[in-house]
């Protein structure tokens, strides 16, 4: 029969103690740990001559063996009779000094300021489930009241966040100092042991309250004391080391291939993400070389969201062609500072020897791998907040092939890169031949000043944008017989700008209307992505689904196209664009009704789930009756081709020829558009619309 109880709140109950310890009898039972595993931290805060309270005792032999050591002033109290009068009985002859009385810890008899110490291992953890943490305080404030100034409550426990803060919440309110101590067990291998680390909670009571908090984290017995600003910061400390335990436990055993465990390490100082680590192990049956058990693969910076590193799938790859048993892939944070490549493996050797693969020699050599031996590069250029997205950073990288690029990232979701751009040399603009030059030496040269920077328009570095554009060639763009024929867009959604300003630089006739929610995101396109609206590009600021509706409530309003690039904001969703309510079908029904006769309907669509992707497919194929699709290599993105003709009843192959044609006269256009060669779109219409297929 199981002794743990069925529900939290049973840990609070007197009657389960005085069952729990009728049950187990004499045997001791000890919560988190034995005397030997705590005396270090115990003889740190506790002086041997002190008068300790001992509050919860239960049946631990821990007072027994601080009694041995020379502690003679322990008074042991608890809630169940029955506990009591067995630890008498055990203590009678061979510790006569140390006694047992059945008190409530929240109201005792003993007088004020009475105690240096009251140690508590457990008894907080037990009682902070009743009743929202009430009986906790209770005893908190008794606890307080018996302490004499310099006195210290010292309490193990396994710090869930609720107990935690409510202690810590408690005594800053006080003006006590409080200090943390986290007690990583090394070589821990039970199955049935704490997944989370025992931390022990000690705060100090002072003459006068501190006027500013003291929040101090250690590692360890004798860990150096980080200090913390705010009881959050504590509290997430405290979070990462349960975070790292829990992991550490889960990878003494074997993981399979599809785990995607993964951990973040915070800087000790300022307690800001410094390192995310994810593992990847290979799959069952690999055959990988004896030798190659375990290495640590760094990402360069500025390359953390590219699909070999941010995906299950490109992690999967990753480790296969390293071929080792496990991968640790590390990824660098933003606003942090990295010294060199061998600055990074010396702040990370300490750590990854805990997440080496069961039954590894402990001596074995873990190899540090990368992408060309650097650390890559970033640089923040801005930053800001926008009400609707939360904070957002504008940055600049240097890509694995050595160009650079711009990035928007909402660092609510900072996986993800909302807007990119390639940038180019303000010089190259005019001169093609320097470029060539300076491509060839990339890797050697120092990398531009920001302001020597400027947005390449002709490059579209977003592959789903690329297919957008070649959809066009759909409308016969280029064709001979078309090339006064104006072409009207609209499209929802700006980012960056690229795709609208592509558009409008380099397709004949075009005119777009953009729709864009956020005036945030409009600012950093003109100022950081060289957005520049005019007569044939103009934006309107407000709510898309809105837009939309206005526009066919009014009439007169008919597009060639129209174009959804919105993102998702609901992360809880399988679908990260766009978001659900655009693929409604009274929606599709007023787009469909804003296109002309030859109009497209593109859909930028990214669905992880497969059953919410059906259901949006059903959805749009009930408007629009020929759906076309290009999936994109590498991402979860397709984009959909809508249009109002009769459906097709085969696959696309039949309409091939027709197609290539159109694309071949797309590509002439934006070939011929009348920039300078070496401003001209780098994109091949052709080879993006070959992949089409009917839905």
């Amino acid at each position: 029969m199981s002794l743990l109880p069925r529900t939290a709140e049973e840990f609070s109950s007197a009657e389960y103690w005085e069952k729990f310890f009728k049950k187990r009898g004499e045997k001791a039972f000890e919560w988190y740990g034995d005397y030997n595993k705590l005396c270090g931290v115990l003889h740190k805060y506790i002086k041997v001559q002190d008068k300790v309270l001992v509050v919860g005792c239960g049946n631990s032999e821990l007072s027994e063996q601080m009694y041995d050591v020379g502690y003679k002033h322990l008074t042991n109290i608890d809630i169940s009779e029955t506990v009591v009068n067995n630890m008498n009985q055990r203590n009678a002859e061979r510790r006569p000094g140390l006694t047992f009385h059945q008190v409530d810890a929240t109201k005792t008899p003993y007088e004020d300021a009475c105690y240096q110490a009251a140690l508590d291992k457990g008894t907080l953890d037990a009682m902070a489930s009743e009743e929202e943490g009430a009986l906790a305080r209770n005893m908190l404030t008794e606890v307080g009241r018996v302490l004499s100034v310099g006195g210290r409550y010292v309490c193990v426990t396994l710090a869930q966040e609720s107990v935690i803060k409510l202690a810590v919440e408690h005594f800053v309110q006080l003006g006590w100092a409080v200090r943390l101590h986290c007690l990583q067990e090394e070589n821990r291998t039970e199955e049935d042991s704490f997944a989370l680390p025992v931390f022990v909670l000690v705060c100090t009571k002072f003459r006068q309250p501190m006027p500013t908090p003291i929040l101090e984290m250690c590692l360890g017995e004798d860990g150096a004391s980080v200090r913390h600003t705010h009881v959050s910061e504590l509290l997430s400390a405290v979070r990462e080391h349960q975070a790292y335990s829990v992991l550490r436990k889960r990878l003494r055993m074997n993981t399979d291939a599809n785990s995607n465990l993964s951990l973040t390490l915070c800087h000790a100082k300022t307690g800001l993400p410094r390192y995310t680590l994810t593992i990847q192990d290979s799959p069952p049956g690999a055959k990988v070389p004896r030798a190659n058990q375990f290495a640590i693969f760094i990402v360069p910076q500025g390359s953390e969201t590219a699909w070999l590193y941010s995906s299950g799938e490109g992690r999967r790859q990753l480790a296969a062609s390293a071929n080792f048993r496990r991968l640790v892939i590390v990824s660098m944070h933003r606003n942090q500072e990295y010294t060199d490549m061998q600055a990074v493996q010396s702040e990370l050797s300490p750590v990854v020897m805990d997440l080496a693969p069961p039954g590894m020699p402990a001596n074995h050599q873990v190899p540090f791998l990368s992408v060309g031996g650097d650390l890559g590069w970033r640089e923040e250029v801005s930053r800001g907040v926008s009400q609707l997205s939360g904070e957002y950073c504008v940055e600049n990288v240097k890509g694995e092939d050595g160009e650079l690029y711009r990035r928007l990232v909402f660092l609510s979701n900072a996986a993800l890169v909302q807007s990119e751009s390639h940038l180019v040399s303000s010089n190259t603009a005019t001169s093609q031949k320097k470029k060539n030059k300076r491509k060839a030496k990339a890797s050697a040269a120092p990398v531009a000043s920001s302001t020597s920077l400027t947005v390449d328009s002709g490059f579209l570095c977003c592959a789903h944008h690329e297919v957008m554009v070649a959809c066009l060639a759909m409308l016969g763009v280029g064709m001979p017989q078309n090339k006064d024929i104006p072409v009207s867009v609209l499209l929802v959604g700006l980012g960056g700008g690229g795709l609208p300003q592509f558009l409008r630089d380099f397709m004949p006739n075009v005119t777009i209307e953009v729709v864009e929610l956020d005036p945030v995101v409009l600012e950093v396109a003109k100022q950081w992505f060289g957005f520049q609206p005019d007569d044939r590009l103009t934006v309107t600021l407000g709510d898309g689904l809105e837009r939309i509706c206005a526009l066919e409530k009014e009439g007169g309003h008919l597009f060639d196209a129209i174009m959804f690039d919105v993102d998702n904001k609901d992360s809880t969703l399988g679908m990260s664009c766009p978001p659900a309510a655009f693929v409604e079908t009274p929606i599709l029904q007023k787009v469909c009704n804003l296109l002309t006769p030859r109009g497209l309907f593109i859909l930028n669509l990214a669905c992880r789930d497969p059953a919410l992707r059906k259901s949006v497919l059903e959805r749009v194929s009930g408007v629009f009756p020929t759906i076309l699709s290009r999936k994109i290599e590498e991402e979860i993105n397709e984009v959909l081709l809508c249009t109002r003709g009769e459906k097709e009843t085969s696959d696309a192959t039949h309409i091939l020829p027709s197609l290539n044609q159109a694309a071949k006269n797309l590509q002439s256009a934006l070939c011929s558009s009348g920039t300078e060669p070496s401003r001209r779109p780098h994109i091949d219409i052709a080879e993006l619309l070959k992949d089409l297929r009917i839905v």
